[in-house]
């Protein structure tokens, strides 16, 4: 007699139940500590103060003032850009990913992924919504009082078509960061050490995603290059889309182009991941 749990028809129930279980568990280890979790999420916030005062002082020490424009962009339009890339960029970090699987790969933990009839980029995601639905709930009074406190510099709110690719922008960035990192971690299968991969490839995408600077700032070839890369899904589309800086038809086509990469991003870690698994010798007890 068949299994009931074997059955076709089945198993994609199982396959929920089981992401369900797991969703709640990560949940549940998340607010284990959350004291120190809070604490973490406020200690994040500070940035964003010395953020407003550096470009306070920038546009006051130019000639133009905070009253004009640098490329494009007012004093309060900066402040807004950068609350909103702050947003977007919360969304599409990943921090101790790619680590965290460099490291179940050197001490062997990762086999138990091998041996049981657990995916590992499935789990590893679900635990990282789980991550991202405690921090949220756990910033969303910060996140208020931030932006209550700069009120005066944030837009019009944008139509509904515009607010909506925005949050799918942002929630798009989300799965766009994880693929990234996700694949970072699995290059240990080659690499004893990916660390050092991964601090260039953070140095690289605070500038490339546009938590540092708008990329519409950089110049031709420079900006070229990077409206054809990934990373800027991460934090600058969002913002800009927020910001108005993409009609209703250019945001949605954008998210369209987003779409394929995150497709490629899935082939390759799966990719990645069979080829590793394939020559990985197991260590650890």
């Amino acid at each position: 007699m068949t299994d009931v749990a074997t059955r076709p028809s089945a198993r994609p129930a199982v396959r929920w139940r089981l992401c369900g279980a797991i969703l709640r568990t990560s949940l549940g280890e998340r607010l284990a500590y959350r004291g120190d979790f809070i604490f973490g999420t406020a200690v994040r916030f500070l940035p964003i103060v010395t953020q407003v005062f550096l470009w306070g002082a920038v546009y006051q020490a130019s000639s133009v003032g905070q009253t004009r424009e640098i490329n494009g962009y007012t004093y309060g339009g900066m402040v807004s850009y950068f609350l909103l890339a702050m947003v977007a960029r919360a969304f599409s970090s990943m921090p101790g990913l790619a680590s965290g699987i460099g490291r179940d790969v050197r001490d062997g933990s990762i086999k138990k992924f091998l041996v049981q009839p657990l995916d590992l980029v499935g789990y590893l995601f679900w635990t990282r919504v789980a991550h991202k639905l405690v921090y949220y709930l756990t910033a969303l009074l910060p996140f208020l009082l931030v932006f209550w406190l700069c009120a005066d510099f944030l837009p019009a709110w944008p139509g509904a078509s515009v607010f909506a690719a925005g949050c799918v922008a942002m929630l798009l960035g989300f799965v766009v960061g994880f693929l990234v990192d996700m694949l970072i971690g699995l290059l240990s299968f080659w690499f004893l050490e990916v660390s050092s991969l991964l601090f260039i490839y953070m140095a690289a995408t605070y500038f490339l995603s546009g938590h540092m600077l708008p990329l519409d700032w950089l110049p031709g070839p420079l900006g070229a290059a990077c409206e054809l890369l990934p990373f800027r899904y991460l934090a600058y589309f969002p913002a800009a889309v927020f910001l108005g800086k993409y009609t209703a038809a250019e945001a949605w086509t954008e998210i369209g182009i987003e779409l394929i990469w995150v497709a490629v991003l899935l082939v390759c870690v799966r990719t990645a991941y069979v080829r590793g698994v394939r020559r990985y010798g197991a260590f650890g007890g």
